[in-house]
């Protein structure tokens, strides 16, 4: 059995991942072989690989070209440009074995970076919005608008025909929040100005916290709130006012989270694929950089010191 390098956690070196060999995959009758050109990260991912044990391989998104078609003849051909996802981790690696059910193919005009940010976090944008039904001339409000997956739902959510308020702890991010599609932005941590422009038919929040008690207060009746996140804080908790849930009526409440409730489909992977190819929704890629350079990205992610996505190259050339 040969040998390719990987993405491993490793607790004793400083910033837990570092580039390994591990054992060549094998793939099952029902996956294709594919050469990784590209990933990108993912908050949760490199939160749970900081928690995670010496020798785990962590990983979620992929891109790149399929090496060897399955062998019970499905999904795409040898020389394929495709995009997909891992629910386990693995991704990071130079070589994947990947069901044929989490892979579409990318467009020509769609580089192997764009396509690396959308399998999470345009997945969990688009599934979000499904949530709210039809947004035609609704009211949505979105929390926490500078991340990957805040972007891609600021553009679902305008495509859909949503007037749209979202949320920056910063000021100098309002612009970047305004061009992915709000019509208002609130900057800071304090929900109350967003009700000038309420009640909201769809909330989606990734903060929680007391983010989430103050937006619970701004549905309209019959609206929905998923919650995505609690990235406000780690131990963040919010108190319901369940009387007034009650009062406004038919409210929904829900949570979506990747961990056992967001299974990406090829279909949905082909439906963002496309959506970038015509240029109706953007990739916002704050970090390219090489994966040699994992450590380094993690770590920035986690503090914060960018907006939007990090894509890694798995070859220098490719940057």
């Amino acid at each position: 059995m040969g040998t390719i390098r990987a993405v491993v956690v490793d607790t004793d070196i400083p910033g837990r991942l570092a580039l390994k060999e591990v054992a060549a995959p094998e793939p099952a009758p029902s996956e294709a072989l594919v050469q990784v050109e590209a990933t990108s990260l993912n908050r949760g991912e490199v939160l749970g690989a900081m928690h995670s044990p010496t020798g785990w391989r962590p990983g979620w998104d992929l891109a790149g070209t399929v090496i060897k078609q399955a062998a019970n003849g499905t999904g795409p051909k040898v020389g394929s440009r495709v995009l997909g996802n891992f629910d386990t981790g693995g991704a990071w690696a130079e070589q994947v074995a990947i069901s044929t059910g989490r892979l579409a193919g990318i467009p020509d005009n769609v580089t192997f970076a764009q396509a690396a940010t959308l399998p999470i976090a345009g997945t969990t944008a688009l599934r979000a919005i499904e949530k709210g039904g039809s947004l035609l001339n609704r009211r949505v409000l979105i929390t926490g608008s500078t991340g990957g997956v805040g972007l891609f739902t600021h553009q679902l959510a305008k495509l859909s025909g949503a007037y749209i308020v979202g949320t920056v702890r910063n000021a100098h991010n309002e612009a970047l929040v305004r061009e992915a599609g709000a019509d208002q932005v609130i900057v800071g941590d304090d929900l109350a100005p967003a009700r000038a422009y309420g009640p909201y038919d769809l909330i989606i929040d990734s903060l929680g916290g007391k983010t989430l008690e103050s937006a619970l207060a701004l549905l309209a009746p019959g609206a929905t709130c998923v919650l995505l996140g609690w990235s406000a804080s780690p131990e963040a908790k919010a108190t319901i006012n369940l009387r007034n849930l009650i009062v406004t009526g038919g409210t929904t409440l829900t949570t979506l989270s990747y961990a056992g409730q967001l299974t990406t489909h090829s279909r949905d992977l082909a439906t963002l694929a496309q959506l970038v190819a015509k240029q109706q929704l953007r990739t916002s890629i704050a970090v390219e950089a090489s994966w040699h350079d994992i450590g380094d990205v993690a770590q920035r992610l986690l503090q914060r010191q960018f907006t939007g996505k990090a894509v890694l190259h798995l070859r220098r050339e490719s940057i």
